[in-house]
């Protein structure tokens, strides 16, 4: 059994790394915080007695992931001062309804009383993972789809402000 001070001390750890991760301006800074939070989350997964899980976030979150973004990273050009400065002033002015938008979700779903702490069944041990991961635990697989997407999207948006900005024509 293990102690409920591990959890609380790896969820604050990993609640940490991740507001870290997003709110660090350096991208290759983020990329290696995501890095972080992915091996917090896979020590979790682990402690929660669910190894498959685990093995799939340390391999394709901290390992894949990482290196696919380092990677888009280097190809980039590194932004001045004043370009970096502009586009953290956009950047506030365009997401500055996102805190309050995923405060209210979250309202939402406690108060429809959506549990997402549903207790596994006994016989899930018996059971083949095939079975486990698309009857029992699909929510997870919703997860790991919008991870995935989330990383696609991003590396696609990132490549294509940079070309947008190499194909203006210049005054």
């Amino acid at each position: 059994m293990t102690s409920p001070l591990l959890f609380v001390a790896l969820l604050m750890l990993l609640l940490l790394a991740g507001v870290w991760t997003v709110m660090t301006l350096n991208l290759l800074k983020s990329a290696i915080g995501l890095a972080i939070t992915s091996v917090l989350l896979t020590l979790l997964l682990f402690l929660l007695d669910a190894p498959l899980a685990g093995v799939f976030e340390l391999s394709v979150c901290a390992g894949l992931i990482t290196v696919v973004f380092i990677s888009a990273i280097s190809l980039t050009k590194p932004l001045t001062g004043p370009e970096a400065s502009e586009r953290d002033r956009s950047r506030v002015k365009r997401f500055f309804f996102l805190p309050i938008l995923i405060a209210g979700a979250a309202w939402v779903l406690y108060a429809l009383g959506l549990r997402l702490d549903s207790p596994l069944p006994p016989a899930i041990a018996e059971m083949d993972v095939r079975q486990v991961l698309w009857n029992v635990r699909r929510l997870d697989l919703v997860g790991q789809i919008l991870i995935i997407l989330a990383g696609v999207f991003g590396v696609v948006i990132l490549f294509k402000d940079r070309s947008d900005k190499k194909e203006a024509p210049k005054s």
